[in-house]
């Protein structure tokens, strides 16, 4: 493969499982040297760097970011990934429940940017990419507070590539369809019916399966390659074509 990160650093939140986990196996197959920032750092395995992080909190940001260049001596890339899911209808949730999830999803991803941007200013191949969704774009069902957490998270993306632009910062993000993911298997789990609600998930794509995290991995480390100079303020669908495709109803 490639070594398009040779030399690089490069941080992910959420790395120790689930996307971020496949994000951060695939910059650090690229070249990467990965540094992955998770509440579960014991988790992380070799050859990546776990450095515990709780996005919901700014010391805590600061002080994991610290942690990387510490040890590193820079950082090139980060990946604003981490998040938490939230389920239900505009009635479902309380204000405390709210503040919960905007203050880790929309907060945490720019308060990990915020910490980040002196180190990122000082490379010559900086970029950030983080993770919206799908719901950010598409109106789903029992989605209300999540969609509204990564709808800030797209309008944020584009916001903060723009004031980067004298920066030399190129800042992206990925939009995953439903993901193979642990949360998913989760929340299956939680079903009435686990097959018939993955079979439902399953059909409401185009592709008529589940987003592998391998794609989302590969889609970030292209957002994220200094071979990618020209793309910038790009919101990134990989979604098995949920957001753009109308196929018709198999008869």
């Amino acid at each position: 493969m490639t070594q398009k990160f040779a030399g690089l650093v490069a941080a992910v939140t959420g790395g120790a499982s689930g996307l971020g986990k496949a994000i951060a196996d695939e910059l650090n197959a690229q070249g990467a040297r990965v540094y992955c920032l998770d509440l579960d750092a014991s988790s992380v395995v070799a050859p990546h760097v776990g450095i515990r992080c709780d996005i919901g909190d700014n010391e805590s940001v600061r002080a994991a970011i610290e942690a990387v260049v510490a040890d590193a001596g820079q950082l090139d890339v980060l990946i604003a990934n981490a998040g938490i899911g939230a389920q239900g209808d505009v009635e479902a949730n309380d204000d405390a429940e709210w503040m919960r999830v905007l203050n880790v999803n929309v907060i945490g991803s720019a308060r990990t940017i915020r910490h980040a941007m002196p180190h990122l200013k000082e490379s010559a191949a900086a970029a950030v990419v983080l993770t919206s969704s799908i719901a950010a774009w598409s109106g789903l069902p029992q989605r209300v507070l999540y969609s509204a957490s990564k709808g800030a998270i797209s309008a944020m993306t584009l916001a903060i590539a723009t004031d980067c632009l004298p920066l030399g910062i190129r800042v992206n993000a990925v939009a995953p369809g439903t993901a193979d993911t642990p949360w998913v298997g989760r929340l299956l789990d939680s079903a009435a019916d686990p097959a018939a609600e993955r079979a439902a998930l399953e059909a409401r794509q185009p592709s008529g399966r589940l987003v592998q995290p391998h794609e989302v991995a590969e889609a970030v480390a292209y957002l994220a390659s200094p071979t990618s100079g020209s793309t910038n303020g790009v919101i990134l669908a990989v979604d098995g074509g949920m957001h753009t495709l109308r196929p018709r109803p198999a008869d």
